[in-house]
């Protein structure tokens, strides 16, 4: 029987957090498909990403907030094997499109598995778990939706219409991911997981961020610009602003005072402005750079 502690640790929710590396996506794939789009989100937002939270959240046993859940029930037996039937039915997912994006499906899940699970744990090692987590839940997360609304295959990896945008979706999640560890530093020290906020310190980490984040707007505009799309780098930057503003207010009141302001709430606020901002923009993009709304009569 599955528990209701099990179900709450998927965090289904929390995907709305990654939407907008697949819309991204979207605005480049040659071959749309409606019915393909509608299985790639599933698969993606529905199956891998709360595989990989349940997966997390077993080994990790959390007793303080969590991404998504402020505060985290204890976790259950069931959670372990409820994780991998969603990893599984990501796959087979996947496998109806072709057999290149259940591959992908299964090599991001085996990623985020080495992640949290003790015998390797990727977790404890500062740069390297940054690296990862923000290479595999941006590229790489960008290539198989490319891929799989097209239905194509994982050649897409190497192609440089994909792996531009795409890393700069990572080069994006590598500014922010830090700022999601700094209110847990006290559990991952009791548990010996170093990770690069708790490296850097609560300050250290909204510096580096801040450098992350302008490398991230300078990265954007060179794109947009490169590709003749003026107006849209303007509009990248107005769906950026609040998100800046955010940081900045955020990270005075942490000068003031870490330890009240370094917390779940003012995370997850970030984290909300972020996604619906740039999921705001990036539906604009994908309308935008396909021109299927003139297809559509609009």
């Amino acid at each position: 029987m599955i528990s209701q502690s099990s179900l709450k640790h998927l965090r289904i929710p929390f995907s709305f957090f990654l939407f907008p590396v697949f819309l991204f996506a979207l605005a480049f794939t040659p071959n749309l498909n409606g019915s393909r789009l509608l299985w790639v989100f599933i698969a993606l937002h529905l199956f891998l990403y709360p595989s990989s939270n349940g997966y997390n959240s077993y080994f990790d046993k959390d007793e303080e907030s969590i991404g998504g859940l402020k505060h985290p029930p204890k976790v259950t037996s069931d959670l372990y094997w409820l994780s991998l039937v969603f990893f599984m039915i990501a796959i087979a997912i996947g496998w109806t499109i072709n057999f290149s994006i259940a591959i992908m499906i299964l090599v991001y899940g085996l990623v985020s598995m080495a992640y949290s699970h003790p015998i390797i744990r990727i977790k404890k090692y500062p740069w390297l778990s940054w690296f990862i987590a923000g290479l595999f839940q941006g590229y790489f997360t960008f290539a198989i939706a490319y891929a799989g609304v097209s239905n194509l295959n994982y050649e897409v990896l190497f192609k440089p219409h994909v792996y531009i945008p795409g890393l700069l979706t990572s080069l994006m999640l590598w500014a922010t991911y830090p700022l999601t560890q700094v209110y847990q530093h006290g559990e991952d020290s009791r548990r010996g997981d170093r990770t690069l906020s708790l490296l850097l310190g609560i300050k250290g980490t909204f510096l580096f961020s801040s450098i992350f984040l302008l490398l991230t707007g300078l990265g954007y505009v060179w794109f947009f610009i490169n590709r003749n799309q003026e107006e849209s780098m303007w509009l990248f930057l107005v769906a950026m602003a609040p998100v800046m503003i955010y940081f900045f207010v955020w990270f005075n009141f942490v000068r003031v005072n870490s330890e009240k302001y370094a917390s779940y709430s003012w995370v997850m606020g970030m984290n909300l402005v972020a996604a619906c901002m740039l999921n705001i923009f990036f539906i604009y993009y994908f309308f935008e750079n396909t021109q299927i709304h003139q297809a559509l009569g609009y």
